[in-house]
C-alpha cells in the first residue's frame, strides 16, 4: 500500500501521538514505503532538535522531548519490523 498523503506530514503525526506504528501497521507498506518513511521522521528528529527552547520552559522541554521518543520509538519500530523480514532499507 502507498503512503496516503505527505509522509513529513505522517511523520509529524508520529511525533505528535496522533499515529503510531507497530509491526501489524507495516504489514501494508512496501520496502520503498518503509524507506521513505524513516528518512522523513530522521527529518522530524532533525527539526526538533535545532528548536532552541528556554530552560526555564519545563512544559515545552518535556513536550518536544515526548515527541522526540515517539519518533525514535517509531524508528525502533520499523528497524525491528525490517530486520524481522529481512528488509534491506
Amino acid at each position: 500500500m502507498a503512503i496516503s498523503g505527505n509522509p513529513l506530514k505522517m511523520a509529524t503525526d508520529i511525533a505528535e501521538g496522533y499515529l503510531n506504528f507497530t509491526m501489524a501497521t507495516l504489514k501494508k507498506y512496501t520496502a520503498n514505503d518503509l524507506k521513505t518513511i524513516q528518512t522523513n521522521i530522521n527529518i522530524v528528529i532533525r527539526q526538533l532538535r535545532q528548536e532552541k527552547i528556554p530552560l526555564e520552559d519545563i512544559i515545552a522541554l518535556k513536550k518536544r522531548n515526548m515527541k522526540l521518543q515517539r519518533a525514535n520509538q517509531a524508528l525502533s519500530v520499523i528497524r525491528t519490523y525490517c530486520k524481522k523480514k529481512r528488509i534491506p532499507i
